[in-house]
């Protein structure tokens, strides 16, 4: 006796048992999704609690004059224009980018240089040893570095005037200075960070194709000439990390200066990180701390959004 499916193409045996293993393997996708899910709540609660929310509420204050007995009371742009229209919060605002450019400029530069030195052969107990010497300055705290500098830079009794008196030259008022302050602070800056970037140099180099490098060699190109034509492109995409990398960290420069100079001579030294830490548990204008606080994260977006376009043009693809 035949059976009709009024209208309904025919199911074939074979389609027919397709379907349940379809259907197990949706249900088991759902699963695991719940499960990745699952893993992933104590971290979205965590960056909720410790990152996202009080990113909003630093926004909020910045809109307000905060008592800490009277609570919050809002006044729109004023906090903000304060600080466009202050000729002292721009001279900090100045400071923090003067260091940060010549920070930037130096540590990218010179852990290039070096690792360009070190990327050679040589006996395995140099290698090590030079990799070493430049390393370790990244992995002592930076409090206990700006300490040993203090004593270096002492104007009486500091080892590098010492030596300068010894050669009959002229001592140098290091930090008590506002001439020669921020350039002894970049300075340390650059003998305890470069060597970070000298790693990825480092390894970025060693990633070039070495048979390109040797057709060059062989078609008579010089080792500058081979740098620029080969090795930069194939290391830009690094080069440009190393630079934001390095722009964000010397845009919140913060202890180094605090134990060195505590800001001065006056403000000469003084960033944005002591400024806001100062207005809001110095004279507790938390409004005021916040604005400024909003300010240099907009600075440090705007110079990390213009080196990621100036990236896609000259970063080798």
């Amino acid at each position: 006796m035949s059976t009709f499916n009024h209208g309904r193409p025919p199911v074939l045996a074979g389609e027919a048992s397709l379907a349940a293993p379809s259907g197990r393997r949706s249900d088991l996708s759902r699963a695991q999704a719940r499960v990745g899910y699952l893993f992933m709540m104590p971290s979205f609660v965590l960056y909720l609690a410790f990152v996202l929310a009080p990113v909003l509420v630093t926004v909020y204050l910045s809109f307000t004059a905060y008592d800490p007995l009277a609570g919050a009371t809002w006044v729109g742009l004023d906090n903000y224009h304060r600080f466009l229209t202050d000729d002292r919060s721009l001279q900090i605002f100045w400071n923090t980018l003067r260091f940060a450019i010549f920070a930037v400029t130096f540590n990218v530069g010179i852990g290039l240089l070096l690792a360009l030195a070190l990327n050679r052969a040589m006996p395995a107990f140099l290698l090590y040893l030079f990799r070493l010497a430049y390393f370790l300055p990244v992995i002592i705290a930076a409090a206990f570095v700006s300490i040993v500098w203090g004593y270096f830079y002492g104007d009486d009794l500091g080892i590098i005037n010492y030596y300068l008196i010894s050669l009959g030259f002229t001592p140098v008022h290091w930090l008590t200075s506002s001439r020669t302050a921020m350039m002894s602070i970049i300075i340390m800056d650059v003998w305890k960070n470069t060597g970070f970037f000298m790693i990825i140099f480092i390894a970025a180099l060693q990633g070039v194709p070495r048979t390109i490098l040797d057709a060059a060699i062989m078609d008579g190109a010089s080792y500058w000439r081979r740098f620029f034509r080969i090795v930069l492109p194939y290391i830009s995409p690094v080069v440009f990390f190393n630079i934001v990398y390095a722009s964000i960290g010397a845009l919140q420069v913060y202890e180094s200066i605090v134990i060195l100079t505590q800001g001065g001579p006056g403000d000469s030294t003084r960033s944005m990180s002591i400024l806001i830490v100062e207005e809001a548990f110095g004279s507790f204008e938390i409004g005021y701390a916040a604005s400024i606080a909003v300010i240099m994260t907009l600075v440090i977006l705007a110079i990390t959004a213009m080196q990621l376009v100036a990236s896609r043009r000259l970063v080798h693809q």
